[in-house]
Protein backbone atom coordinates (compact mmCIF):
# COMPACT_ATOMS: atom_id res chain seq x y z
CA UNK A 1 0.00 0.00 0.00
CA UNK A 2 1.23 3.47 -0.90
CA UNK A 3 -0.08 6.74 0.55
CA UNK A 4 0.29 10.14 -1.08
CA UNK A 5 1.32 13.03 1.14
CA UNK A 6 0.74 16.53 -0.16
CA UNK A 7 2.19 19.65 1.45
CA UNK A 8 0.88 23.00 0.26
CA UNK A 9 2.39 26.46 -0.03
CA UNK A 10 4.95 27.85 2.38
CA UNK A 11 5.35 24.57 4.26
CA UNK A 12 8.86 24.39 2.78
CA UNK A 13 9.64 27.26 5.20
CA UNK A 14 8.80 25.27 8.33
CA UNK A 15 11.41 25.56 11.03
CA UNK A 16 11.95 29.25 10.40
CA UNK A 17 8.43 30.42 9.50
CA UNK A 18 6.56 31.75 12.53
CA UNK A 19 7.94 29.15 14.96
CA UNK A 20 5.56 30.42 17.66
CA UNK A 21 2.70 29.06 15.51
CA UNK A 22 4.24 26.24 13.50
CA UNK A 23 7.05 25.05 15.75
CA UNK A 24 10.68 24.55 14.88
CA UNK A 25 10.44 21.25 13.04
CA UNK A 26 11.37 21.45 9.37
CA UNK A 27 9.38 19.90 6.56
CA UNK A 28 12.28 17.49 6.01
CA UNK A 29 11.96 16.48 9.66
CA UNK A 30 8.21 15.90 9.28
CA UNK A 31 8.79 13.83 6.15
CA UNK A 32 11.48 11.79 7.92
CA UNK A 33 9.13 11.03 10.83
CA UNK A 34 6.36 10.11 8.39
CA UNK A 35 8.68 7.74 6.52
CA UNK A 36 9.67 6.09 9.80
CA UNK A 37 6.02 5.69 10.79
CA UNK A 38 5.17 4.38 7.32
CA UNK A 39 7.87 1.75 7.78
CA UNK A 40 6.32 0.68 11.09
CA UNK A 41 2.89 0.53 9.45
CA UNK A 42 4.20 -1.39 6.45
CA UNK A 43 3.25 1.21 3.84
CA UNK A 44 5.12 3.33 1.34
CA UNK A 45 4.81 7.07 0.88
CA UNK A 46 4.90 9.32 -2.13
CA UNK A 47 5.49 12.88 -0.91
CA UNK A 48 5.24 16.23 -2.68
CA UNK A 49 5.43 19.83 -1.50
CA UNK A 50 4.53 22.65 -3.82
CA UNK A 51 3.78 26.33 -3.60
CA UNK A 52 1.80 26.02 -6.83
CA UNK A 53 -1.85 25.04 -6.87
CA UNK A 54 -1.64 23.44 -10.31
CA UNK A 55 1.31 21.26 -9.27
CA UNK A 56 -0.74 19.92 -6.37
CA UNK A 57 -3.69 19.23 -8.68
CA UNK A 58 -1.34 17.47 -11.12
CA UNK A 59 0.12 15.41 -8.26
CA UNK A 60 -3.32 14.22 -7.14
CA UNK A 61 -4.16 13.14 -10.67
CA UNK A 62 -0.76 11.52 -11.24
CA UNK A 63 -0.51 9.72 -7.90
CA UNK A 64 -4.10 8.42 -8.01
CA UNK A 65 -3.12 5.31 -9.97
CA UNK A 66 -0.44 4.39 -7.41
CA UNK A 67 -1.87 5.36 -4.00
CA UNK A 68 -4.71 4.18 -1.80
CA UNK A 69 -5.40 7.65 -0.42
CA UNK A 70 -3.88 10.96 0.59
CA UNK A 71 -2.74 12.88 3.65
CA UNK A 72 -3.18 16.52 2.65
CA UNK A 73 -2.03 19.73 4.27
CA UNK A 74 -3.25 22.21 1.69
CA UNK A 75 -2.01 25.11 3.87
CA UNK A 76 -3.31 28.39 2.41
CA UNK A 77 -5.14 26.50 -0.36
CA UNK A 78 -7.35 24.93 2.31
CA UNK A 79 -9.47 28.06 2.25
CA UNK A 80 -9.42 28.89 -1.46
CA UNK A 81 -8.77 25.95 -3.77
CA UNK A 82 -11.82 24.58 -5.47
CA UNK A 83 -9.39 23.13 -8.04
CA UNK A 84 -7.62 20.99 -5.44
CA UNK A 85 -10.94 19.86 -3.97
CA UNK A 86 -12.21 18.96 -7.43
CA UNK A 87 -9.05 16.93 -8.13
CA UNK A 88 -9.46 14.99 -4.88
CA UNK A 89 -13.12 14.35 -5.63
CA UNK A 90 -12.38 13.34 -9.24
CA UNK A 91 -9.90 10.61 -8.28
CA UNK A 92 -12.37 9.28 -5.69
CA UNK A 93 -9.79 8.22 -3.09
CA UNK A 94 -10.08 8.82 0.64
CA UNK A 95 -8.05 11.66 2.10
CA UNK A 96 -7.32 13.00 5.54
CA UNK A 97 -6.90 16.76 5.92
CA UNK A 98 -4.17 17.77 8.36
CA UNK A 99 -3.03 21.09 9.81
CA UNK A 100 -0.22 21.95 12.17
CA UNK A 101 -2.30 24.58 13.95
CA UNK A 102 -5.90 24.54 15.09
CA UNK A 103 -7.44 26.42 12.18
CA UNK A 104 -10.70 26.87 14.13
CA UNK A 105 -8.81 28.95 16.68
CA UNK A 106 -7.16 31.23 14.14
CA UNK A 107 -8.29 34.15 12.01
CA UNK A 108 -11.86 33.98 10.75
CA UNK A 109 -10.82 33.41 7.11
CA UNK A 110 -8.77 30.35 8.15
CA UNK A 111 -11.72 28.67 9.87
CA UNK A 112 -13.37 27.66 6.61
CA UNK A 113 -11.92 24.65 4.82
CA UNK A 114 -13.09 23.75 1.34
CA UNK A 115 -11.60 20.27 1.80
CA UNK A 116 -12.96 19.12 5.14
CA UNK A 117 -16.56 18.28 4.21
CA UNK A 118 -15.42 15.53 1.83
CA UNK A 119 -12.38 14.39 3.83
CA UNK A 120 -12.37 11.10 5.67
CA UNK A 121 -11.42 13.23 8.68
CA UNK A 122 -9.46 16.27 9.78
CA UNK A 123 -6.59 16.42 12.26
CA UNK A 124 -5.43 19.86 13.36
CA UNK A 125 -3.67 21.61 16.17
CA UNK A 126 -1.11 18.96 17.13
CA UNK A 127 1.86 20.35 15.25
CA UNK A 128 3.82 17.77 13.26
CA UNK A 129 1.97 15.02 15.12
CA UNK A 130 -1.14 15.95 13.10
CA UNK A 131 0.49 14.32 10.07
CA UNK A 132 1.30 11.14 11.99
CA UNK A 133 -2.24 10.89 13.37
CA UNK A 134 -3.65 11.47 9.90
CA UNK A 135 -1.44 8.77 8.39
CA UNK A 136 -2.40 6.27 11.08
CA UNK A 137 -6.09 7.01 10.59
CA UNK A 138 -5.94 6.69 6.81
CA UNK A 139 -3.99 3.42 6.88
CA UNK A 140 -6.40 2.00 9.46
CA UNK A 141 -9.37 3.00 7.30
CA UNK A 142 -7.87 1.45 4.17
CA UNK A 143 -7.01 -1.78 5.97
CA UNK A 144 -10.60 -2.08 7.16
CA UNK A 145 -11.59 -2.03 3.50
CA UNK A 146 -12.52 1.63 3.31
Amino acid sequence: MTIGVLHGPNLNLLGRRQPELYGTRTLAGIDEALRALAGELGVDLEILQSNHEGALVDAVQDMAARVGGFVVNAAGYTHTSVALLDALLAVDLPYVEVHLTNIQGRERFRRRSLLSADALGTVSGFGATSYELGLRALVSHLRRGG
